[in-house]
């Protein structure tokens, strides 16, 4: 990794799998190599002093903000035991830091819009739950765009680039395979050349010495992929991807931080800009 960037910046960006729905918490088996990452990952990454979670669990007009100081949870799941409908994660708001999102944007000709009244939905407190259980660092969520264009999130990503000179987490938070037809839930990982396929072009994609140019021409063309869309019939999943590498920066190459089985499903993770201990 570029040490210049690394020391010019205090950001972190990671783009990680959320995992199914509130199940990490509840210990499902297929997840435990999840889980070990999820508990482990704070302590090769500086405390941050906020949080910011682009959720593919939130899909708006227009890119909207959770603006609230204290957001309840929003229980955006269902069909799971009834444990899992009394999870809990107190973590304040940051108004202030939603300010300032919303003047980037707007800078840049993007339209943004607070949203006060919403919670935070599982793909903020569940791998919160397992990083930061205590619940004290002040979190908030930028919605994706309805359209799903990944030329837009790009630009939302270039957008927010400013916001790494604080000491902020960014977090996409998706899941690099998303095909609920193919997840396992029997605890095997059987051979999936075509899921192979595509994390291989995401790890060269988000981890080689691209140009620019060709990194974001690669992330635009997504779709092209090898088994791109068996991995992503839908892509909400994985374009919080594409607001990390476009707040990251075209020129700065990722590091895989993950790379592992998720309900019997090889599933990755990156990491820019802080540096990574080994």
């Amino acid at each position: 990794m570029n040490t210049e960037t690394t020391s010019t910046y205090k950001g972190t960006v990671i783009y990680f799998s959320h995992g199914g729905g509130p199940m990490p918490i509840l210990g499902e088996p297929s997840h435990q190599a999840m889980i070990a990452f999820m508990e482990q990952l704070p302590q090769h990454i500086p405390k941050p002093e906020a949080i910011l979670v682009i959720s593919a669990h939130w899909e708006e007009e227009t890119a909207t903000i959770l603006s609230g100081s204290h957001p309840p949870l929003l229980y955006d799941y269902y069909g799971f035991p009834e444990e899992a409908y009394s999870l809990t994660y107190p973590a304040p708001g940051n108004p202030g830091l939603a300010k300032k999102i919303s003047e980037l944007l707007e800078e840049q000709g993007l339209t943004a819009r607070p949203d006060t009244e919403r919670g935070f939905d599982h793909g903020l407190f569940i791998p919160l739950k397992m990083m930061y259980p205590r619940a004290d660092i002040p979190s908030l969520q930028l919605s994706l765009v309805k359209g799903l264009d990944p030329a837009i999130h790009l630009k939302l990503g270039k957008a927010l680039h400013p916001l790494l000179q604080q000491n902020i987490l960014v977090i996409g938070s998706g899941f690099s395979f998303h095909n609920m037809r193919e997840f396992l839930w029997d605890g095997s990982n059987p051979a999936d050349e075509a899921n192979d396929q595509f994390q291989d072009w995401l790890v060269e994609t988000c981890t080689a010495a691209l140009s620019p140019a060709q990194r974001e021409e690669q992330l635009l063309h997504w779709s092209q992929a090898p088994s791109a869309r068996y991995c992503h019939p839908r892509e909400e999943h994985l374009l919080p991807l594409h607001v990390c590498v476009g707040m990251a920066g075209y020129n700065c190459q990722g590091t895989k931080i993950f790379d592992d089985y998720i309900l019997g499903k090889r599933a990755v993770a990156f990491q820019w800009l802080s540096s990574v201990e080994k």
